[in-house]
């Protein structure tokens, strides 16, 4: 005799709306490399401050996450060169 019973496929991660902040020097020139970093998360919001005259220029945005996502692409952030911070908002 065998009993069977179904299993409910796990459930994915709640995604949560994350605001990231980022300070970076390099100007423009450093752009693709932040959004490249942001690839494979869904943005929702991207804005990018960089004023002459200014060492450190500033990037904002709105990424839908899951917790456990959050501090690995804050890490991914902060390894490359050009980022001074990157922090929730």
């Amino acid at each position: 005799m065998s009993t069977s019973f179904a299993v409910p496929a796990p459930r994915s991660a709640m995604l949560l709306r994350r605001r990231i902040a980022a300070y970076f020097v390099g100007g423009a020139e450093e752009i693709p490399a932040l959004v490249r970093a942001l690839d494979g998360h869904l943005v929702h919001e991207l804005s990018v401050d960089i004023k002459d005259g200014v060492r450190e220029s500033s990037m904002a945005c709105a990424v839908l996450l899951a917790a456990e996502e959050t501090g690995p692409l804050l890490d991914r952030l902060r390894e490359l060169p050009a980022i001074v911070s990157a922090e929730l908002a």
